[in-house]
């Protein structure tokens, strides 16, 4: 059996190789600088051509590099700076949601100073019975609060409606502006009577509601404030309503009509104040009909 042995040579003994050969180029270059000239032009020609493209190409590199974390970190800044931006957003929008319940708080309390003399309970609307705006809708509020059919509601800067129904915990409320609603009212100067009569298409459509049997004689104007009056058998008087326009006389000419732009935004109708006080009617009892 033959046996092959390997030749090794020990890293220790080819480092001290490899020492003294650089150690003799060294010295033949330093000696013989002409003989070794040849070689150093050849390596000029070759060696530094070869040395600049490999730098050009490390340059290129290294730009995109260079490029390539710049764009990265843009974009991480970019996404800082998105959510930065939306966090502020949501901040803001908590900021305008505060101020506009402040700004309904404050009219609510403004409006709760100028009817002193009736006792008012606060609630929220929190549905809208036809799914409409403009016909009957539910507060949160109800008779284990003390609400009652035939109180009257009032919110912004008058009156809203009538309690027509009530639950423990709900009412629900006929708004004036319903096609049901009718409403006696006068004129706050000329005194003149009148009815306010709902008309949900013509509020969806004008921004105002009827008014109907005014007197031939009537001295009521355009601009007029209208409220509801004395004579009402449901509603308390003093509340103002809206601002009477286009007086004109009937067909018959024995009355006139108008129309009359509420004080209530009841698209955006949120929260109300409900009177606690009912007028009282002697000999007339509390009712769920659309009542004057």
């Amino acid at each position: 059996m033959n046996s092959r042995h390997r030749f090794e040579i020990s890293p220790r003994i080819l480092l001290i190789i490899l020492t003294v050969v650089c150690m003799l180029l060294l010295t033949v270059s330093a000696l013989f600088s002409k003989l070794t000239r040849p070689f150093a032009y050849v390596t000029g020609m070759v060696i530094v051509p070869m040395q600049s493209g490999i730098n050009r190409v490390g340059s290129f590199f290294g730009d995109k590099l260079g490029n390539f974390r710049t764009m990265h970190e843009l974009s991480e800044e970019n996404e800082r700076l998105k959510e930065k931006v939306k966090e502020l957003t949501e901040k803001n929008q908590r900021l305008a949601s505060g101020q506009d319940e402040l700004e309904k708080l404050q009219k609510l309390y403004e409006l709760d100073s100028e009817y002193k003399d009736y006792k008012k309970v606060g609630a929220r609307v929190i549905s809208r019975g036809g799914g409409n705006w403009y016909e009957t809708f539910i507060i949160n509020k109800g008779s284990a609060d003390g609400i009652k059919v035939d109180m009257n509601v009032i919110a912004d800067e008058g009156l809203v409606g009538i309690v027509i129904e009530t639950g423990r915990n709900y009412a629900k409320v006929r708004p004036i502006v319903d096609d049901n609603s009718n409403v006696s009212a006068r004129a706050e100067v000329s005194e003149d009577t009148c009815v306010v009569k709902g008309n949900s298409e013509k509020i969806r459509k004008d921004g105002a509601i009827d008014v109907v049997y005014i007197s031939k004689d009537a001295e009521m104007t355009n601009g007029e404030m209208l409220m509801t009056s004395h004579i009402s058998s449901k509603y308390l008087p003093g509340i103002r309503i809206g601002y009477v326009n286009n007086i004109t006389k009937d067909p018959s000419n024995l009355t006139q009509s108008a129309e009359v732009s509420p004080l209530v935004d009841f698209e955006h109708l949120d929260e109300v104040l409900v009177i606690t006080d009912l007028k009282s009617v002697p000999g007339e009892g509390s009712s769920a009909s659309s009542g004057k």
